[in-house]
């Protein structure tokens, strides 16, 4: 059977060579397109030829292509589908409706609306990027935010540059280069997208020791390991997983203690950093950088789009003569930040001066401390605007459910949410999940147990009624 099923499927040399030469030829088809279109020529001419040139190769392999495949009707609306993908964005909205709300392939962080005003200035009117306005010189675009980030972490000076991965690299090119660090064994993590700290090591030229076991570092460990090579002490918060059991790691009060007694620099890389204690609002403990500043670490590098709730970037702060040293070195031009990043920035870490209100004015802040009965909320409206609708297409109910804080902050933190539960019944729910992430608006959502989950922790409540109407186009019913 099976091999009759391949005969049957075959398609004849001279079947093919009978489709082949059935092709138009691409001046045919844009004569056919000059009062059909007004894309632009260059556009339409690549269009034109990449459309052929996949019926060519369908044609080749032997896929099913018939006749009216090749009609100028069919071909037409072929053409004009891929001339609408080309003129849309790559880069465009989604709905995340993942319940990750620093989620890294999404985007991270979002903006409060203000910032977004500050970017909207930056990019369609001149601004002071390197101007002095004082002096009416040149001047320097990390001071626009340095003194912001002082008052704010205690810190004497500070650097940004354009990602945390940048800002390690940096630090440790400019303090440790030829050089040893010392590092435990248990902080050697490795980020998003494969970059591991022991290779972003390599990168600057300083060269890694590492000391103690995977679950446990005593200061001992470091202290043995000092020699005349060694430059540094580097503490690197595990922000992105979480070990327990059977562990020890050394403050950061004792790598001080012990770098002033053998002159050498501390390091703290915090990863996610914050700038407010999450645990008042629920959260899990997470070290700020106003702690780890203050138990006197030298240098001190974090993110700007994950708990801080910014756009991205590597915030550097610390000693004034060590952030001096840094703003020197020659890479720091190749990774400085524009004038996009410095309009959001600043207008985020402003609202870092009233904690009291910061936490729901950034909408990161918003969503990680929001309430269950926020979600509850969502989740039974979007229920009440489609469940009739959708009949016999589809079950939905709302469900508890745990949602997460993303972008390597707070590891195992289940935070409780409320989901939308979509049960298909006229396909399979990998199916109704391609549908809604091929939208013209996306919606990415996510598969549990079979069935399709809109966490509503994640979804904003003007993008509710936004989710009922595509639910509706995707199924095929008026709502």
């Amino acid at each position: 059977m099976e091999a009759g099923k391949n005969k049957k499927s075959r398609v004849s040399a001279p079947a093919k060579q009978n489709l082949l030469r059935a092709i138009p030829q691409v001046d045919e088809v844009l004569q056919w397109l000059s009062a059909d279109t007004d894309a632009p020529m260059l556009l339409i001419k690549q269009t034109v030829r990449e459309e052929l040139e996949t019926l060519r190769q369908n044609i080749l392999a032997g896929k099913k292509i018939g006749k009216n495949d090749l009609s100028k009707k069919k071909l037409l609306g072929q053409i004009h589908k891929r001339v609408q993908l080309k003129l849309g964005p790559n880069f465009k909205r989604v709905i995340n409706a993942t319940g990750v709300v620093i989620h890294t392939n999404l985007g991270r962080s979002l903006l409060p609306d203000s910032a977004r005003q500050a970017l909207v200035e930056a990019g369609t009117r001149y601004s002071n990027l390197e101007f002095d306005l004082d002096t009416g010189k040149r001047g320097s675009r990390y001071s626009l935010v340095e003194q912001l980030l002082c008052d704010l972490t205690g810190a004497e000076a500070a650097l940004v540059v354009n990602n945390n991965a940048a800002a390690v690299l940096l630090v440790l090119d400019t303090l440790a280069k030829g050089r040893e660090v010392i590092v435990s064994r248990g902080q050697l993590v490795e980020i998003g997208g494969s970059f591991r700290v022991p290779e972003v090591m390599v990168k600057s030229g300083a060269r890694l020791v590492e000391v103690g076991a995977t679950n446990r570092t005593h200061l001992k460990d470091y202290e043995d390991a000092i020699s005349e090579e060694t430059s540094m002490l580097l503490k690197v918060h595990a922000s992105n997983f979480k070990m327990i059991g059977f562990t020890k790691e050394v403050s950061a009060e004792e790598l001080v203690d012990l770098a002033g007694r053998c002159k050498l620099t501390v390091m703290e890389d915090l990863g996610s950093g914050c700038l407010i204690d999450m645990s008042r609002y629920g959260l899990r403990k997470e070290p700020t950088v106003q702690e780890t500043v203050k138990a006197g670490v030298d240098v001190v590098t974090f993110s700007g789009d994950k708990l801080l709730g910014g756009p991205q970037a590597g915030l550097i702060v610390g000693k004034r003569d060590i952030i001096d040293c840094i703003k020197r070195n020659q890479l720091n031009r190749a990774l400085r930040i524009d004038k996009f990043t410095l309009a959001a920035l600043e207008t985020v870490l402003r609202m870092y001066y009233d904690p009291e209100t910061v936490v729901s004015r950034i909408p990161t802040l918003a969503m990680l401390t929001a309430s269950p009965d926020i979600m509850d909320r969502r989740a039974k409206r979007l229920v009440r605007m489609v469940k009739k609708s959708l009949g016999e297409k589809c079950d939905i109910a709302v469900k508890v459910t745990g949602s997460r804080v993303g972008g390597g902050a707070l590891p195992e933190e289940d935070l409780e949410s409320r989901a939308v539960v979509l049960a298909p019944l006229d396909r399979t729910v990998n199916v109704l999940e391609k549908n809604l992430r091929m939208n013209p608006l996306p919606v990415i959502g996510r598969i549990e147990e079979d069935r399709y989950l809109l966490d509503m922790r994640t979804v904003a409540d003007d993008e509710v009624p936004i989710i009922a109407n595509i639910l509706g186009q995707v199924f095929g019913v008026k709502l």
